[in-house]
């Protein structure tokens, strides 16, 4: 038998992993919503029920895992809300914005140029996970980002 890789092909050292309360439907939706590629699904015990799926957007794999089952795993829905969210770099914010709020994806914060030199936005989707889309636009040093979020914080107390 030959040595499996440590990390897996298409993997990285840090893969996000959801738990979701309807993976076909999830699956739908990121496909729409984020370009995703679905890699591939695994059903349960039944035959039936979809436990954990595996998708692709970009150079990443993302992990969906079913909510309950025998890990008694809870989605951000059954916890009502997130506290993590998924940073996703993007050719064209604007457009996968858009095209993410279309699908069904509900606006959190809209896209704007942020102090840290991306311009950012994040989308709720319809099964509770927080994504932060951005498209990097500026490299700027420590300080230039430590001058800018003064700026913006200062903007915001008034």
């Amino acid at each position: 038998m030959a040595t499996a890789k440590k990390i897996p092909d298409g993997f990285h050292t840090v893969t996000a992993y959801l738990i979701v309360r309807d993976i076909p439907k999830a699956l739908d939706f990121y496909t729409r919503a984020l370009g995703a590629k679905e890699l591939f699904r695994m059903t349960g015990p039944d035959g039936k029920a979809v436990t954990h799926a595996e998708i692709r957007i970009g150079d990443s794999t993302v992990m969906l895992g079913a909510e309950g089952g025998p890990m008694n795993a809870k989605s951000p829905l059954a916890l009502g809300g997130t506290a993590a969210s998924i940073y996703l770099y993007l050719e064209d914010v604007d457009s996968a914005f858009e095209k993410a709020t279309r699908a069904g994806g509900r606006v959190a914060m809209p896209v704007a140029d942020m102090f840290w030199g991306d311009r950012y936005g994040k989308i709720l989707d319809p099964f509770g996970h927080e994504w932060g889309l951005a498209t990097h636009k500026e490299d700027l040093t420590p300080d230039q980002i430590g001058a800018r979020a003064k700026e913006f914080f200062s903007a915001l107390a008034k």
